[in-house]
Order: C-alpha cells, then sequence, then structure tokens
C-alpha cells in the first residue's frame, strides 16, 4: 500500500511521481527528481532525525540505508530512490523493537550500546553513525576494532575521538553474535539515592539523540515560515554602496523584505564585552573580513535559494587588506578601527620577580618562536534558529551556548529590554566556543520583528566557515632558563594573537594567556605579555582554551629543550618543577589544594619508560634494516588552566523544586553542547537533595524558564553551576527535614497515584516515618511560570576571585584543572608523514562526577589537539567546506589511555573540577614532542604538515 507524502514546498517546476519505500512504509513522492532524498526526508516526510551538515557528502551526517548499503543521502536525488527501500534513523529506532505502548523500545543493541559507552556526545553526528555502523554490521558481523573504524570513515564526529563510539558498536557486535537483547536502557538510570555522583549513568537526553529524536537548530521549521540570507561580502576589506533595492525586490516577487544596516532597529554593535561591541549585524558601508554580512533576503525559500549574490544591487571597491599580524602592525597600516590605535585591541600581562636576573642566573638557556593559524571549529551543526514575533516580544529557537548573553545581545540589536527578547535552545550540535558568538541571531530577529511571520536562517556549511569565529592565529616569541641542577629559574614569554576584524573574545584570550603562558611550574621570574590585533581575518572567538593550546606549545617546547641541555629526563623535570599544593602561582596565588599535576606525572611516568624503551628498540631495528625505515618518538606535554572567567564575576544560579504532583524538577540554564553538563548537573543535584537521579526532570536553558547559568565555556559549568545546583539541593532538603520536623532522614517524593494524592515520606534513624502532604502546601515562586512548585531550593555560586592589577597579581580562578600528556608517534623521514600510535593521557579532574563522559572528553579534547597539531589549517576563501578542511576521522586516531586522578578540590561540587579545555591542552605539545624525539626536528609552524616536517629533516641534515 502506498500513501502520499505532502509535496515539498521548495519543490522546483520540473516534477516527477517516484515510488519508494522509507522504514518500512510505501510512498509515493512527486517532486523535482533532482531534490537531494536528504531534504526530501527531511521536508517532507519529518524524518528530521537524518541530519544535515555538508551537503556535499562530506561530514556523512545523513547517512541512511539505501537498499542495504549506508548511503550520505545529501548526495542522492529523489530519482536515484525509485522502487528502493530506505532505512532512516527512525526506522532503526523502531525495528522491530516496540513496547506494549507502542511507544519505540531500544534493546541492548546499537542504541542502546551507544548510550551506555557515552558514544552520543552532542548527538548531531550519532543517526550518521548508528546507520554507518548498522550498515557495516549487517554486512560484516564479525567486523573487529580495525573493520569498525573503516565502516564509519564516511561519518565524523567533533566531539567524543571516535573511542567511544569503536567500543559501542563492538559491544553490539558481541551481544549480536551472543543472541543477547536486553531490557530498555532507561533501566541503567537507576542508582539508589545518594550514589548519583561518580556513577557512569548515561546522559540524561541521550536516549533521544540515540532515536534520533532531538531537535536541533534546522530541525524547527514552523508554518508560514520565511527564509532570511545573508548577502555576505567576497572581499577581505572594501567599501560599498547598495543601490536600487526596489527594481531588486521587483524582479524578484518572491522577496518579503531586504534588510541593510539602516534597518537595524537598534543598535548595530554587538559584542562580547561591554566596551567592546564593535561588530555589526549588517556593514554599514565597509567590510572588514571576507563573509561579513551585508544585507539579508526575506522571503519564500524557492525564492531566496534562488537568487545568485551577484545579482544583487552591491557595488564594492576593494581595498588592500590586512591578512596578517606583521602588516596590521606595520608602521602606517590602515586604522581598521578608530578607537584601536596601531590596530591593537588590548594588550595583557603579568609581571613577577627580576626576568633580567633569573634569565641571567641561568645555567641553561632555551628560546623558541611558534607560529599557528587559525583553527575552524568544525562542529558538525552549522549555525541555524528560528525567531518568531509574539506581540511586543521575540523569541528566538536557535543552536547556541549561551542563551542569557544572546538574549542581552539581541535586546541591544532590536531596541528592547532583555526582558522582552527569550532564547530557547536547540540541541546543541557542537560548539567548542563558536557558538558563544551570535550567528543566525541578529538577522531572524530582525526579520521577524519586521515582518511578523517566523523567520528561519540555515547556514552552508561554505557561510559557517566563512562567517563564524576561529582560533586566534598566534605569534609567540618565549625564552627560560634553569639551573645546573634543572630548577626553573626565568621565563619570558609574547605573543601576538590575530582577533581578525572585530573583537569577539580577543580581550579573553589577551587576559588569560599572560596567566597561564609559563606552563604549571614553578619560577623565580616571569614576564608574559599579549597583544589582541585587528586584521582583516574572520573575528578570532572562543575554542576550547582561549589561546592557552597555542601558548603550552611554547612553554612545553622549551621544557624539552632545558631537559636535552641538562640532559635530564623531560617528565623529571616537569615532575620536579611541578606547581603543588601550598605554592604560589606566578600570578602570586596560592594554591591550597586539588593541584595534582605531580600525580598525574607520576602515573604517566611507567608509561613513559615503557614507551620510549620501545621507540628505541623499534628504532635501532630500523637502523639495522636498511635505515630508511619509519622512526618512532614519545612526547610530553602538561597543562594547568583555571576554571571559569580571570578575574571576573562568573555567577550560576540554579533551583531545584517538588511540583504539586510529585515531580521533582532540575531548573538548570546552563546549556548542554555534548559534554555532558545536564547529567552531571542531575547527579549532583539529586545526591544533594537525597533522592534518585532518574527521578529528577530537568527544565533546561530556556531564559523565560530558568535563572542565568552563565556561559558553557571556560570549562566552568561543572565546578560552578555543579556547586549551585548543590545548592539548591541542599537548600530543599532542609526546607523538607524541617517540614517533616527532623534533624535527618531519607526523602521519598512519591507522584500522584491511583486514589493517593502526591507526597514526601521521610523516614528517620529511628524508622519514624513523616509525611508531607503536598496538596496542603502554597505555590512558590520559581522562574519557571509553567511549573508549579510547592517546594523550591535556589542556589547561587560564584567562584571566588579577585581583579588583577597592571602585572597580572591577583586572584584569577579559583581553582585549576591539571593534566599531562604522553604520545608515541611514528614518522616516515622519507615523506615527513606523522602517524601518532597511542596517547596517554592523565588529568586531574579533582572527582570525576560520571566517569565515562569525562574519558569521553578527554578523548574528544585529543582528537581536536591533533588535529591542531597535524593537519587543520583554515584560510579563508580556500578551506571553506569539509573536504579542503581536514579534522580527524575515525582512522586518525590512535590507541588512547586516559588515567584518571581525583585530587579533590575543596570548593568543588563533591570536589569536582572542569576537564573539557584541559583535555586539549596538551596533546599537540606531546605529538611535537615525539616528532622531535623521532626524526631530531622541532616543528614549530603549525600544523606539521608533511611538507613542513620533511623539509626540517632536509634542513637538519645539511
Amino acid at each position: 500500500m502506498t500513501a502520499e507524502a505532502t509535496p515539498s514546498r521548495i519543490s522546483r517546476e520540473s516534477s516527477a511521481a517516484v515510488e519508494l519505500t522509507v522504514n518500512g512504509r510505501g510512498l509515493r513522492i512527486t517532486g523535482d527528481p533532482m531534490r537531494r532524498l536528504s531534504d526530501v526526508l527531511r521536508d517532507d516526510l519529518g524524518l528530521t532525525g537524518t541530519k544535515v551538515g555538508c551537503e556535499a557528502g562530506d561530514c556523512g551526517a545523513c547517512t541512511i540505508r539505501m537498499d542495504g548499503r549506508q548511503v550520505e543521502s545529501c548526495l542522492v536525488p529523489l530519482a536515484q530512490t525509485a522502487g528502493s527501500t530506505v532505512t532512516t534513523i527512525e526506522g532503526l529506532a523502531h525495528g522491530d523493537a516496540w513496547g506494549r505502548d507502542g511507544a519505540p523500545r531500544v534493546t541492548f543493541d546499537l542504541q542502546a550500546a551507544f548510550l551506555r559507552h557515552g558514544a552520543a556526545q552532542c548527538g548531531i553526528c550519532t543517526p550518521g553513525m548508528l546507520m554507518a555502523a548498522d550498515a557495516l554490521l549487517r554486512e560484516n558481523p564479525r567486523a573487529d576494532a580495525q573493520a569498525i573504524r573503516d565502516g564509519i570513515g564516511g561519518v565524523l564526529c567533533r566531539c567524543t575521538g571516535y573511542v567511544k563510539i569503536v567500543e559501542a558498536i563492538a559491544a553490539a557486535r558481541d551481544e549480536r553474535l551472543a543472541g543477547a537483547v536486553s531490557g530498555s536502557p532507561a533501566a541503567t538510570l537507576r542508582v539508589p539515592a545518594g550514589a548519583a555522583v561518580g556513577a557512569r549513568l548515561p546522559k540524561v537526553d541521550g536516549l533521544a539523540r540515540v532515536l534520533g529524536t532531538a531537535r536541533y537548530g534546522a530541525d524547527h521549521r514552523p508554518d508560514d515560515i520565511l527564509a532570511v540570507r545573508a548577502v555576505r561580502s567576497p572581499h577581505a576589506r572594501a567599501r560599498f554602496e547598495i543601490g536600487d533595492l526596489a527594481a531588486f525586490r521587483t524582479s524578484h516577487p518572491g522577496i518579503v523584505d531586504v534588510l541593510t544596516a539602516g534597518d537595524v532597529p537598534g543598535q548595530n554593535r554587538y559584542g562580547i564585552y561591554p566596551t567592546g561591541k564593535d561588530q555589526p549585524a549588517l556593514a554599514d558601508g565597509h567590510v572588514r573580513h571576507r563573509g561579513e554580512a551585508v544585507l539579508a533576503l526575506v522571503g519564500d525559500e524557492q525564492t531566496i535559494a534562488a537568487i545568485d549574490d551577484r545579482d544583487v544591487p552591491i557595488e564594492w571597491h576593494p581595498e588592500e587588506p590586512l591578512r596578517t599580524i606583521e602588516q596590521a602592525l606595520a608602521p602606517g597600516a590602515p586604522q581598521l578601527h578608530e578607537a584601536s590605535p596601531g590596530n591593537i585591541l588590548i594588550e595583557g600581562r603579568l609581571a613577577t620577580g627580576d626576568i633580567e636576573l633569573a634569565l641571567a642566573d641561568g645555567a641553561v638557556t632555551a628560546e623558541v618562536d611558534v607560529q599557528t593559524t587559525h583553527v575552524e571549529h568544525a562542529y558538525i551543526e552549522p549555525e541555524a534558529g528560528v525567531a518568531r514575533r509574539v506581540g511586543d516580544r521575540i523569541e528566538l529557537t536557535v543552536s547556541t551556548q549561551t542563551p542569557y548573553m544572546d538574549r542581552d545581545e539581541v535586546a541591544l540589536i532590536l531596541g528592547l529590554p532583555p526582558t522582552s527578547v527569550r532564547i530557547i535552545p536547540t540541541a546543541c550540535g557542537g560548539g567548542f566556543g563558536g557558538k558563544l558568538d551570535l550567528g543566525v541571531h541578529p538577522l531572524i530577529a530582525i526579520a521577524a520583528w519586521r515582518t511578523g511571520r517566523p523567520c528561519r536562517a540555515v547556514w552552508t556549511r561554505p557561510e559557517s566557515m566563512a562567517a563564524s569565529p576561529k582560533r586566534h592565529p598566534a605569534r609567540i616569541h618565549a625564552t627560560a632558563s634553569a639551573d645546573a641542577e634543572g630548577r626553573l629559574k626565568g621565563f619570558r614569554f609574547h605573543g601576538d594573537f590575530d582577533t581578525g576584524a572585530y573583537a569577539s573574545w580577543g580581550p579573553t584570550v589577551a587576559n588569560r594567556v599572560p596567566v597561564h603562558a609559563m606552563g604549571p611550574y614553578g619560577w623565580d621570574a616571569v614576564l608574559a605579555t599579549t597583544r589582541a590585533v585587528y586584521t582583516d581575518n574572520p573575528p578570532a572567538g572562543a575554542f576550547r582554551g582561549f589561546g592557552v593550546p597555542q601558548a603550552s606549545i611554547a612553554h612545553e617546547a622549551l621544557m624539552d629543550d632545558l631537559a636535552a641541555q641538562l640532559g635530564q629526563d623531560p617528565l623529571e623535570l616537569r615532575l620536579a618543577n611541578a606547581i603543588r599544593a601550598g605554592d604560589r602561582t606566578p600570578s602570586g596565588q596560592r594554591l591550597a589544594a586539588s593541584a595534582g599535576l605531580g600525580a598525574c606525572l607520576e602515573a604517566l611516568r611507567p608509561h613513559w619508560q615503557a614507551l620510549r624503551a620501545g621507540a628505541r628498540a623499534h628504532n635501532e631495528r630500523t637502523d639495522t634494516a636498511d635505515g630508511r625505515g619509519a622512526r618512532q618518538g614519545v612526547g610530553i606535554g602538561a597543562m594547568w588552566y583555571g576554571i571559569g572567567n580571570t578575574a571576573l564575576a562568573n555567577p550560576s544560579t540554579i533551583e531545584m523544586g517538588v511540583t504539586r504532583d510529585g515531580r521533582v524538577v532540575l531548573l538548570c540554564g546552563a546549556v548542554d553542547i555534548g559534554q555532558g553538563a545536564s547529567t552531571v548537573l542531575v547527579q549532583i543535584s539529586s545526591d544533594a537533595l537525597g533522592v534518585a537521579a532518574g527521578d529528577v526532570d530537568l527544565v533546561s536553558g530556556d531564559t523565560d524558564r530558568t535563572a542565568d547559568a552563565g556561559k558553557s565555556s571556560a570549562s566552568r559549568q561543572t565546578f560552578v553551576s555543579g556547586n549551585a545546583a548543590r545548592l539548591a539541593g541542599e537548600e530543599l532538603r532542609r526546607q523538607i527535614l524541617a517540614l517533616a520536623e527532623v534533624e535527618d532522614g531519607t526523602i521519598d517524593v512519591q507522584p500522584e497515584r491511583a486514589g493517593r494524592p502526591a507526597r514526601i515520606e521521610v523516614t528517620d534513624a529511628a524508622g519514624r516515618v513523616a509525611t508531607i502532604e503536598l496538596a496542603e502546601l502554597a505555590d512558590v515562586p520559581v522562574t519557571d511560570a509553567e511549573t508549579s512548585c510547592v517546594l523550591a531550593g535556589r542556589g547561587t555560586f560564584d567562584p571566588d576571585t579577585t581583579p588583577l592589577d597592571r602585572d597580572g597579581q591577583g586572584v584569577p580562578y579559583q581553582s585549576y584543572a591539571f593534566g599531562a600528556q604522553i604520545a608515541l608517534v611514528e614518522v616516515d623521514p622519507g615523506l615527513g608523514t606523522v602517524k601518532v600510535r597511542k596517547i596517554v593521557a592523565a588529568h586531574d579532574v579533582g572527582r570525576a562526577i560520571n566517569p565515562t563522559q569525562v574519558e569521553g572528553q578527554i578523548h574528544g579534547g585529543i582528537a581536536q589537539g591533533l588535529g591542531m597539531a597535524l593537519m587543520e589549517a583554515y584560510v579563508p576563501g580556500r578551506t571553506e567546506n569539509l573536504h579542503d578542511y581536514l579534522i580527524p576521522t575515525a582512522g586518525d586516531m590512535p590507541e588512547i589511555e586516559c588515567i584518571l586522578v581525583e585530587d579533590p578540590e575543596p570548593s568543588g561540587p563533591y570536589g569536582a573540577k572542569g576537564v573539557g579545555e584541559p583535555a586539549l591542552i596538551p596533546t599537540a605539545p606531546a605529538i611535537l614532542g615525539g616528532i622531535r624525539d623521532a626524526v631530531g626536528v622541532r616543528i614549530t609552524e603549525l600544523p606539521a604538515t608533511p611538507d613542513r616536517v620533511r623539509a626540517a629533516i632536509l634542513d637538519l641534515g645539511r
């Protein structure tokens, strides 16, 4: 039996009828025969579990099964599907696994394995991964680890590092081979009250991700929608005039509105800092980078998609751009922003001790110059969202890391009070800092405000890569000295960071780097200075580490150089000089506790010794053979990282309540971008209250429903929002115990049941039970007007920091993460190619609230650090797609061993601190150290591509 699919709203004039079967249902679809199957599935059939990340066959997010094979649906025209059988994630989720109530149930197979093993982080690639894995195991039921990596090689993941994905597929393979089927994975959420912290619970939002039902920015498509598309500058620097828009609109009847800078209702400038709002929503006669939005087209999707930017009446007057830091700082260089003489946005500084004396006193001295380039976030979900005008308010449903900052910036642009703006975060398909800046927000908000209709924008992959912020390119010079025994003396550092056309997070980078520039070691004297420099490159914003990964390459290279000159073991030199509890940092802060670098290095020592011995043996065999084989080397990198904002207020507020019908709710404004914040905060709050984690319902993110928990960045959510969640749970517990008139006891919140109203039963140590009837309590106010709470606790936490003086002295962070990694690499001297064989990572996380998620963050950080070290280089206008811009695939990943060091942070929730950014920082230094150990060359211009490695080897031989 066939059913008619709704014709596409954007089908073209030519049409054909195609019959096929989708998820077991016969369909007859009429439309343009050349339409992408991915669009048909999503727009016509509502199967939004199939994701679109590139529309070029590069990312694999749209992978489905077609006639038993995995295919990328964005490359399949509708005509090619005639007579085919198609299965999407929705069909895989259902299959023959149906519960008695008719709802989909997941047996312990692929989806349950992904959930249990933490294989889905942000979840945007998960449907594609599952479909690829399903096709693989159908074809090769006994696939080994290498076959699994090959089978998912066409699907990119930016979050997980692929390790948990391979583990999950292998687990499902073994279950299939054994014929075992387990029940719903929801059962794994059931741990006893008080036992959530430290448990390997699956993500509380994970089921929707493995079923394909989680809704991301592009999955929201209300009726009566208008499309919004920016027309962007093809020039890095230019003046322009806009011509006759009336005639242009007449020639394109589907256009409803054309937005220019003059149409911005409020302030046409936004930015992260109150004093750094220099970026226009729409350029006003002058563009400062390629891809900057000049005007916006608003209208029906078919019309908007068909317009060529060259047909828009814009007259361009290109000017010579400032593409490098050197050009921007050169005498007589054009001034890019009037408020920043010399194109210097801001300078940072940290100084302690007599640097000249300390350097002169050293028995050995080392110097290094480091150069890094733009790095693209490459989240698999491009920017997307919908805006609606609701009376005198505006609502944006968008992919974001920071709903409250978005709210305030949109209010500024529209000229509204912040209370008139609502931000509703969607599931976020990766962020890594890139979705801290506004993306689609300004233009869809202006369009919806003016037209009164819902307005939607979805950036293409090239658009996202042209317009979104990048990691700051850096030019660094550093010098360090040590005495004859290996005691570190002086460290001098200067770094220039290319902040691009607009400020974005440049001030954060310039101020965070000096605090961290010397690494996690004790020095007699330090002088660290930085500058954030304007250029005509895309804005450089936040990217997992705020400049610290660039700085770590310099300080770890110097540690290796000093060790070589002293004839000391590189690990032992680091261990002897590691900052420990009781020491003062270069900013003058005394670390009272939780400084676990020493423990991390000690945990790595046996691995270090074994890998170095193995590499020596390998190289001896190579030398004995013909001397031309691949050589192995082992490198090490260590790091520290301050948790949260640098010397600034950093508060988070979270509420926890009990509803009249007996539900426990956590009202949490912290956005989960894949790092697992939602799960961690449920674990913390449930233990604080004394109920099972599975009994807590989560309300997340919405600025109308939750208090401000701050941005999801700076590795802050576990520490800062975790403390707020703990305080909220403890306050709610105190209220319940007071009502029960007991000092302590077990709390059992019982929802409404047949014939019995909702209640709380509290059992004291003697076994006496006190009952609180919830119907008898009055409502109490919480941020969420939709949730009727009769009891509520509210927790607010702001780390104890102080402002820094002009020399960077003060308390920039309350807590620091520490870690170290060692990398075994293999270098082909003839080709310059580098293969990372193994990484052992030891990280002091304070307390692992959820060890599975902590490991997943470490794996993902290593993958991004590997990409930064060996392959990732963004060039505006040249690498604006995912087949020219390379990120690691499953086949690029080494074996990874994680060692979790738990040195509890007394001020952290149950001793915890962050790991999201720390996981990335030591990876590139360790890999670069491994290259040097293998072939004797130090690569200081990243990435270490084969041509650079080969050239360095040739230079060494001359």
